[in-house]
């Protein structure tokens, strides 16, 4: 038999050996990951609601969660945890897509100042259109907003210009946006917060131009006020909670959805040395662990599939194995799966209003 250049690759190139001979706990899909972190690296979070496992587990591990907007020091943990400080690094809730970072960014740098007023709910409480979620009960006032947001975008730009790390974890391709400026909401309007008028907003999804375009621009705006900061990329396993795309099945759409964003991920990556990353998504949504990853709902995900990312992650980025590893998961039987499909940790997720009767 001739020589070829199969014969020299690495078990990991090869399906049966690293994928389907395996133990579930033990397949480790991560390929090249080449940064390295250390509990006084400043580690920031943003992105979809998957994003929020690795700020817990970062803060579980002994890592500096970075969190550059934390409340009132008085305040106490429970309080400040149910008003969302220290969900992400900043109180700016859930970005679920390339756009909202990038405009994020923008509107914390005075480059861009959405035409979007407050929303003001029927009780005469006032919601901001890009955190619609983010205070419970909503601000008294619209002054009050107004000095929340500045205080916030001021901390958004103190992350960013102080952080040495920074995670995004990549949601969504469907948003809906304004006819008038194309600011992106987290949200439709009228969902949570806001009314939906059609001649003021759009629904749009997202291509790979779309998302690579956004994130480049990002990058190149980070890069300038931190020139030192490093990028993970990973992309959320958790699928679309509904699809505005028209006549499309919401697993047809989570499938486009989930492929731009892994493709961008992927080009963004190759285009920046400074970029990496991490796949989160492959670990969860892979044939191997036979859906144990997923609780019943086939959204959410469960403690296993969150611990064994996590493993892996801590594994790659200190350089060795974390101290409290991944329990392996098992193939399910029917019983052990419903069993182990209930437990799944609880996450912050304004498109769960999607769905809400």
């Amino acid at each position: 038999m001739t020589d070829h250049p199969y014969k020299s690759l690495p078990d990991k190139a090869f399906w049966r050996r690293s994928v389907s001979a395996p133990e579930i706990g033990d397949v480790d899909p991560v390929g090249v990951f080449d940064l390295k972190i250390t509990p006084e690296t400043k580690v920031a979070t943003a992105g979809s609601c998957f994003a929020q496992h690795i700020a817990r587990h970062l803060k579980s591990s002994g890592f500096d969660y970075y969190v550059a907007e934390q409340g009132h020091p008085l305040i106490s943990p429970g309080v400040l945890s149910a008003h969302n400080y220290g969900t992400f690094s900043a109180r700016y809730g859930n970005l679920y897509t390339a756009r909202q970072l990038l405009q994020l960014m923008d509107r914390a740098y005075g480059r861009f100042t959405p035409a979007e007023g407050p929303w003001i709910d029927p009780d005469g409480t006032v919601r901001d259109p890009f955190r619609p979620a983010i205070q419970p009960g909503n601000f008294v006032s619209v002054e009050e907003m107004e000095a929340d947001r500045k205080q916030h975008l001021a901390a958004v730009r103190e992350m960013f210009e102080t952080l040495d790390v920074f995670v995004f974890t990549l949601g969504l391709t469907e948003c809906y946006r304004s006819k008038e400026d194309g600011a992106v909401f987290p949200l439709c309007p009228g969902v949570e917060g806001g009314e939906f008028d059609p001649d003021k907003y759009e629904f749009y999804n997202q291509g790979v131009e779309d998302v690579v375009g956004d994130m480049t621009e990002f990058l190149a705006r980070l890069r300038e006020v931190n020139p030192k900061a490093q990028v993970i990329l990973t992309v959320s396993p958790v699928p679309l909670m509904a699809t505005a795309e028209p006549g499309a099945h919401v697993l047809s759409a989570t499938t486009y959805s989930k492929s731009v964003l892994r493709v961008s991920a992927e080009m963004l990556r190759k285009a920046h040395d400074f970029v990496h990353y991490f796949p989160s998504y492959e670990v969860i949504t892979g044939a191997y662990n036979r859906g144990a990853y997923y609780a019943r709902d086939l959204r959410n995900v469960t403690e296993n599939g969150v611990g064994h990312v996590m493993g892996l992650f801590l594994k790659y980025a200190t350089g060795g194995t974390p101290a409290a590893a991944p329990r392996k998961a098992e193939a399910p039987q029917e019983d052990s799966f419903l069993k182990m499909s209930q437990s799944f940790v609880e996450v912050e997720c304004e498109e769960a209003a999607l769905d809400r009767g």
